[in-house]
């Protein structure tokens, strides 16, 4: 998925350093769309009908964030919605961090780099929109979706081929493991 010989000289040194991925979640592990659904209910509508959440997330960038659990680099989401799908999922990948609700990033983004024990420039940042600019300024290797927003790309370091929600994650996973020498080793590593 990730063609090295496509990346800068730049972005792979960046990438070589990276022991901690970083990523915001709607519009960047999900195609950006929030699906809402409600249930009718019986009443005459004073009471709002239950409403649940549902999220679509690509096998392909599960593989990639369960690879890079598989070979040491620590994963976190810190995203602004509250989302029991998101934690579910995070769960699933073994994610390192996860921080839910988080209308300013700030704040997760330092406290994921204290935990890790990692410095900024060992830490790539992936996001898609304007929420995701301070952090992507402190990455060592900021990323953002092929869709993203044009603000962001214009100080991302890296831009995904791959579209949000399709394999934009695996592609950064890739692309960090083979700056690093390591995806050969990582490849049998895989699992289903």
């Amino acid at each position: 998925m990730s063609d090295v010989s496509l990346a800068s000289p730049d972005v792979l040194a960046r990438a070589r350093k990276i022991k901690l991925f970083l990523m915001d979640v709607d519009g960047t592990l999900t195609d950006g769309g929030v699906c809402l659904i409600s249930t009718t209910t019986a009443n005459s509508g004073s009471v709002p009908a239950p409403v649940s959440e549902m999220k679509v997330f690509s096998a392909k960038d599960g593989q990639g964030l369960s690879l890079a659990h598989t070979m040491g680099i620590q994963t976190g989401f810190i995203t602004g919605r509250r989302s029991p799908a998101v934690a579910k999922r995070a769960e699933e990948l073994k994610v390192t961090f996860v921080y839910l609700g988080q209308a300013n990033k700030t704040r997760a983004f330092d406290e994921c780099l204290e935990k890790a024990g990692v410095t900024e420039d060992e830490v790539a940042y992936m996001g898609d929109d304007l929420p995701d600019i301070p952090l992507a300024r402190r990455a060592g290797l900021a990323v953002s979706v092929a869709d993203g927003a044009a603000e962001l790309k214009a100080i991302c370091h890296y831009t995904t081929h791959q579209l949000a929600g399709r394999g934009a994650a695996r592609e950064v996973v890739e692309l960090i493991l083979k700056a690093q020498g390591r995806w050969e080793e990582a490849v049998p590593l895989a699992l289903a």
